[in-house]
């Protein structure tokens, strides 16, 4: 039997998440100083998970959230199929009016069942799955791997998590997300099962870690 512990993050927040500009899969933006003290908040928390394997996408902002796990020298792999969706034209613009109800008018194609309707230029909810679905069979195919840790993005966890636990596709936004929370799930040789969802307990450290930073650049700057 095959079983597996599989910890699924969203990335930590960039300017773009601060600012409400649309990123997806074109745009590769950094974490901002926030989404780097929620990562080491994370890490600080979760390091002691004898992590087999680390999966992130093809996007700066999924590697610089696990990177102090990577420094450990815990093997990664990049998979294109875990890039977020392509929001197509709108991507790199903040959101206008106009564009903030065509959002709005999406979501609900895809909650009415229409999850082949692409956005403008973009994918829709059925190519991303479609995508992931090569990802997640790969990930599953390493059946010594039996902690994993995945670093993706938002939308795309929402769609990830209805593969792994067969909700259909317009369910997907029954699936809370802030930036790096944490989805933990268990896989007994059948089905998964959620252990944590949408877990922010981890950056309960982030205060704690903000003035350790705040200390050390005190010190440095006094010698």
């Amino acid at each position: 039997m095959t079983t597996k512990k599989i910890y699924i993050i969203r990335h930590g927040q960039t300017d773009f998440n601060l600012k409400g500009i649309v990123q997806g899969s074109g745009v590769d933006s950094s974490l901002n100083d926030i989404g780097q003290l929620q990562a080491k908040a994370f890490f600080e928390t979760y390091r002691s998970v004898p992590f087999d394997k680390i999966y992130i996408s093809k996007l700066k902002r999924t590697a610089e959230s696990v990177r102090d796990f990577i420094e450990m020298g815990i093997p990664f792999e990049k998979l294109e199929g875990l890039n977020e969706i392509s929001w197509g034209t709108n991507e790199g613009q903040k959101i206008t009016p106009e564009e903030d109800a065509y959002y709005h008018w999406m979501l609900k194609q895809w909650q009415s069942g229409n999850t082949a309707e692409r956005i403008q230029g973009g994918e829709s909810p059925e190519d991303v799955v479609a995508r992931q679905r090569v990802a997640l069979d790969h990930i599953m195919s390493k059946t010594e791997e039996k902690n994993v840790l995945i670093c993706m993005h938002g939308r795309a966890l929402r769609i990830i998590l209805c593969e792994l636990l067969n909700y259909p596709l317009k369910s997907m936004d029954m699936f809370e997300h802030q930036n790096l929370c944490l989805y933990q799930l268990d896989f007994t040789g059948s089905i998964f099962t959620i252990k944590k969802h949408n877990d922010i307990e981890h950056l309960g450290l982030l205060y704690q870690v903000s003035k350790e930073k705040e200390k050390l650049s005190k010190v440095a700057t006094s010698s």
